[in-house]
């Protein structure tokens, strides 16, 4: 079977089934890795691969959230409070 598809043709297909594989509720079932299969009949260009965010380091330390930062300086306070009391 020879298909004649133009780029414009074989664009649009790789962008629906790209579209098609993104919203597919099971990624994967056998219906998307037979999407993924025909796509890369016809764009043989692969996906962009999503790296993950590098390990911290042991001397970075997250920054504290907003509620977390008040918190500790009201424990400290509260410590140094304690202290001179006694």
């Amino acid at each position: 079977m020879n298909t004649n598809l133009t780029d414009t043709d074989r664009a649009d297909l790789a962008r629906f089934l790209r579209e098609a594989i993104e919203a597919d509720r099971y990624p994967f079932s056998p219906r998307v890795r037979r999407l993924k299969e025909l796509l890369a009949k016809i764009d043989p260009t692969p996906a962009p691969v999503v790296s993950p965010y590098p390990a911290l380091r042991r001397s970075e330390r997250p920054e504290p959230r907003a509620g977390e930062e008040a918190a500790a300086v009201i424990t400290k306070t509260r410590e140094k409070n304690d202290v001179v009391q006694r």
